[in-house]
């Protein structure tokens, strides 16, 4: 919360989440309400439109507002399903042994496969519609985060807090969830906003060819698509949306760097001074630290 840069982010997507709860009060105008008269009005303050409208008269700030409702939910959607059961992957790739491996395995075939190629061929398969959406990406994240906590799961099951608790005779099952999940959900955590970022420009990409959500629908990828052919005399079809999803993808990128910053073990919290509040850890670090100190 010191970085200014995070605190601006996490301010723009705070806004843009009530910007999609508020939606149906805020609007000025129906998204899907078509008006022929009005259609590429430019943007004006003292108009009836305030960022302009599209090719059929729809009003575009209506539309980027519920086209937010869309890319924030899908957002949700596909980190709350996609780490739920990727933990439960990992965990159990880490713990099962040989039955684990083979498991980790197949999570790793899924990796073999371009995001994008597989989300099309999963949608193509189930259908265009915001549920197969949200599963299709859910299939292509949830190997991500398995193989994070696959890898912490490795890394902690020979430690001796978890090595201590199955001598005491703990059960594996409390084992996992009392001893090594809490250690991965750091992780995890971090992971959750890069796959949100990710999540949100899969389905303005998915909808921008065509599978995402149907047609009509208001999505920040549709509008992109159907202000392709009025570029240079409308542009603002096309640019209001591509600036939303470009500052909302950033801002999740940046606050995911600064929750790694905070949970990283290896950085060094000094008092603020001409020293600096912060050193990068391991054995360089701790000298640095302890020089700094000592002066």
């Amino acid at each position: 919360m010191r970085s200014p840069a995070n605190l601006i982010c996490l301010s723009l997507v705070g806004l843009v989440a009530l910007a999609a709860i508020l939606a149906p009060l805020i609007t000025p105008h129906d998204p899907a309400f078509i008006s022929v008269a009005d259609r590429l009005q430019p943007p004006s303050l003292d108009g009836e439109y305030l960022l302009g409208s599209d090719h059929l008269g729809r009003d575009v700030a209506s539309r980027l507002l519920f086209g937010a409702r869309v890319s924030m939910g899908v957002g949700a959607a596909v980190v709350a399903l996609s780490c739920s059961l990727g933990v439960i992957l990992g965990l159990l790739g880490g713990y099962l042994g040989r039955a684990g491996d083979l498991l980790m395995r197949i999570v790793d075939g899924m990796l073999a496969f371009p995001e994008i190629v597989l989300a099309l061929a999963l949608i193509a398969a189930l259908g265009s519609s915001l549920l197969n959406v949200i599963l299709a990406l859910t299939f292509v994240f949830v190997p991500r985060v398995a193989r994070v906590v696959h890898a912490s799961v490795l890394s902690l099951r020979n430690r001796e807090f978890v090595l201590s608790a199955e001598a005491l005779g703990c059960s594996p099952i409390r084992v996992v969830i009392w001893h090594i999940l809490p250690q991965a959900l750091g992780l995890v955590a971090v992971q959750a906003t890069f796959i949100f970022a990710h999540a949100v420009i899969s389905e303005a990409g998915l909808t921008f060819l065509g599978v995402g959500l149907p047609p009509g629908g208001a999505s920040w990828g549709a509008m992109l698509s159907e202000g392709r052919a009025h570029l240079l005399d409308a542009p603002w079809i096309t640019t209001l949306p591509g600036l939303a999803i470009f500052s909302l993808v950033l801002s999740l990128n940046i606050l995911g760097d600064g929750l790694r910053d905070m949970l990283d073990p290896r950085l060094v919290v000094l008092p603020p001074g001409r020293y600096g509040r912060r050193l990068r850890g391991g054995q360089n670090g701790d000298a640095r630290a302890s020089s700094a100190s000592s002066r």
